[in-house]
């Protein structure tokens, strides 16, 4: 159920140990995917949401200050038509680089993502990039994505080994970091065997408005 008061936490959350990762007025706790000041040039705090809106010169992925291993994620976001988006964890590496003739630079974090996209876009016409997929490896199964403007509910739950993806209250998809399928994703974007365990959250900015809110996280380790 959609929060009726976003980007605040109820005693029993309190109690059972969920920690708000945005507090709805500034974007304390988070920065520039490679640790860098928040980047205001491609994002900013908008209507109780952290925005993700394109710039020409340069856009970034932000990332959450604190890091994480075995956790369960809740958060709210919305796009546009034509919109796409993800939330990235396990992070195995960052990049940030300046295109010939930009002022500004462009910054990712690579690791595994779970797909936010307008499926009238290019890339929600493959399956294993719809919404809620871990993009590019596993197509999600269910779910149904709310109509552009409106905001939908995801979840990401990291156990150990054991991760699932959650779209509107329906598990969409369940897997295992062991699987042949995730790990050629955390090796690619290692680039290495020696794959990171622990991470940031991420939320990507692919050039198109996004919207999160009520970000939410509770330590399972």
């Amino acid at each position: 159920m959609i929060a009726a008061q976003p980007n605040t936490l109820s005693a029993e959350e309190k109690a059972a140990g969920w920690v708000l990762l945005f507090d709805g007025v500034t974007p304390r706790g988070w920065l520039e995917v490679t640790g860098l000041p928040f980047p205001t040039t491609s994002w900013t705090v908008e209507g109780g949401c952290l925005k993700g809106f394109p710039n020409p010169d340069g856009i970034q992925d932000i990332r959450t200050v604190d890091t994480y291993r075995s956790f369960d994620l809740r958060f709210e976001w919305k796009i546009l038509k034509g919109g796409n988006s993800g939330v990235k964890y396990l992070v195995q590496r960052t990049d940030r680089w300046q295109r010939k003739g930009e002022a500004g630079f462009q910054a990712r974090a690579r690791g595994l993502e779970y797909q936010i996209v307008d499926e009238e876009n290019r890339d929600g016409a493959d399956p294993k990039r719809k919404t809620g997929a871990l993009y590019s490896a596993m197509a999600p199964r269910g779910g149904v994505v709310k109509p552009f403007g409106e905001f939908n509910e995801s979840r990401i739950l990291v156990r150990n080994d054991h991760v699932e993806h959650w779209l509107n209250g329906v598990r969409v998809l369940a897997f295992d970091l062991t699987q042949p399928e995730a790990l050629r994703v955390l090796r690619d974007n290692r680039r290495s065997d020696d794959i990171v365990r622990i991470s940031p959250i991420c939320l990507q900015n692919h050039g198109a408005p996004v919207w999160f809110r009520n970000l939410k996280i509770r330590r399972l380790d």
